[in-house]
């Protein structure tokens, strides 16, 4: 926990930092007297004062403010000519406006040079791997398939998953890499259509691993004594050609160990799946195997055990755990169903009625059962530009894009497209660093620029009490000819301090929630 506090404070120190410098640059470049700033808020536990200015770390580190001589709208303290020469309120609107929107500029500029810097020195980031690709899908039609890793759009480079949407807007043409070798495909399709498909078919995908009666597992591969454990059951399945080979399967934290001295050799005419054929050797996805049983669940109370291995539902095999919760969903509400289960070796039927949930505003049928399922963790790969103008400009693109996704996602918020569950708070941000982190230093900072781009647009929004709330001001005082009365600053500030208050009170929430 004291490690993950740590990432957290490492991770929202600099974009805090980078957003009060904003701030503070432009004050002293105006000429207005800076009289604290203050890293987080609350008590200080630490300060210093220099040339008039104190600089402090404060205990709360979820944020931070510069505090400017003469910013109190509601002074009724006289100032002498020479304290309105440095006063904030007594500076021109030009001045005041660039003070203001200095910290969202400087988050949107520390975004920009991180990604500069990613570029050109190259950072660890997932290949661009494809997921599944069904026989219904729009882009089998033009060639994918699952498994292939996309590295080319149009005549452009991919380097990542982020390249997706600066290629233009049209693509003709794809290039992947399948089994060691480059394939060009023809697309022909406009670039927003191609996302999405492409997003349906980027998924998670799993270990190639199958467990038999007595709960020993085995891993499954194409080729003898396999090098490169990265190959995903989808693919496997979707090139199986009548032969494989299967190894006993160990694992330790994340290291994977296969015994090459346990190998066997399956073949079988072409007419089946992988998956069909070992069902009949007795093997079957180790996704079918129940990890963990929720207490006082339909399972539960109807003795499934955890260890089980999960074969049908009302008579129709199984083969996957998606197959069990789309068969779920097709039974009848409060309608009793059939499980059959292998359990330690013996073939059983269970009965239960599944529990109807609503689930991200969706009616669910769940009957309390966690899978055992292993998933691939992508494979990593270095990108980088091919020239420091490259990176200059990949940068200045990957920043533009991620300002027009915040917006987007923020309008999707307000017109109730996208639920408020969606809002995470500082434990959220917390666990995604720490996540980061774990995968690859680059990814931790790739992640850093796109917070740094969401603080800075959030503080442009025209709400009294951000930074977008006083240009909203700064407008107003210039269409009414003069400063806003006190009564109308004062209930703008009240609204203003209760919308902050609401988003912070559903992210600590959403937080609170996701924790239980």
């Amino acid at each position: 926990m004291l490690e993950k506090i740590l990432i957290f404070v490492i991770f929202l120190g600099p974009l805090i930092f980078f957003h009060e410098l904003g701030h503070f640059f432009f004050a002293r470049l105006f000429g207005v007297r800076v009289e604290v700033f203050s890293i987080g808020f609350g008590p200080k536990i630490f300060k210093y004062l220099h040339k008039g200015t104190e600089y402090a770390i404060s205990i709360i580190p979820l944020g931070g403010y510069v505090k400017m001589f003469g910013d109190d709208p509601f002074s009724e303290t006289p100032l002498t000519d020479e304290e309105k020469k440095v006063a904030f309120n007594h500076k021109s609107k030009i001045a005041r406006f660039w003070i203001v929107f200095g910290g969202p500029l400087a988050n949107l500029l520390l975004a920009y040079f991180l990604y500069v810097g990613l570029l050109a020195s190259g950072e660890k980031v997932p290949e661009t791997k494809v997921g599944v690709v069904t026989e219904k899908s729009v882009l089998y039609t033009k060639g994918l398939r699952t498994g292939d890793v996309l590295v080319g759009i149009n005549d452009e480079k991919v380097l990542s998953f982020d390249d997706f949407n600066i290629k233009g807007s049209n693509v003709e043409k794809v290039t992947v890499q399948r089994h060691g070798e480059k394939l060009e495909l023809p697309v022909g399709m406009e670039l927003e259509p191609f996302i999405n498909e492409f997003v349906n078919i980027v998924s998670v995908v799993k270990k190639p691993i199958f467990i038999n009666k007595k709960g020993e597992k085995f891993y499954v591969s194409l080729t003898q004594k396999p090098a490169d454990l990265s190959p995903s059951l989808e693919e496997i399945n979707t090139n199986f050609k009548g032969k494989a080979f299967l190894y006993n399967y160990a694992q330790k934290d994340d290291a994977i160990a296969l015994d090459f001295a346990s190998e066997s050799e399956i073949t079988s005419d072409q007419s089946q799946s992988l998956v069909e054929f070992l069902e009949k050797l007795e093997f079957y996805p180790v996704d079918l195997s129940v990890r963990n049983i929720v207490m006082g669940s339909p399972a539960d109370k109807a003795g499934i055990k955890k260890g089980d291995i999960l074969t049908s539902v009302n008579g129709v095999t199984l083969r996957s755990f998606e197959e069990l919760r789309s068969t779920l969903q097709g039974i009848e509400d409060g309608k009793e169903v059939a499980v059959a289960v292998l359990s330690n070796g013996e073939l059983q039927t269970k009965k239960l009625i599944p529990e109807v949930k609503e689930v991200d505003k969706k009616k669910t049928k769940l009957i309390g059962i966690e899978s055992a399922v292993e998933y691939v963790q992508p494979k990593l790969i270095v990108a980088k530009a091919d020239s420091f103008g490259e990176a200059v400009t990949g940068a200045f693109t990957r920043t533009w894009d991620g300002i027009v996704k915040t917006f987007s996602g923020y309008k999707k918020l307000i017109t109730r497209e996208v639920s408020l569950n969606n809002i995470g708070g500082p434990l959220a941000i917390g666990k995604v660093a720490s996540d980061s982190l774990n995968i690859s230093l680059s990814m931790f900072f790739r992640l850093m620029a796109i917070i740094s781009i969401n603080l800075g647009v959030i503080n442009l929004f025209p709400i009294p009490v951000l930074d977008g709330g006083h240009i909203m001001f700064l407008i107003f005082e210039t269409i009414n000819g003069g400063p806003l009365s006190r009564r109308k600053l004062e209930i703008a500030q009240r609204f203003g301090i209760s919308v902050l208050f609401f988003l912070i009170f559903v992210a600590l929430f959403n937080d609170i929630t996701r924790l239980f």
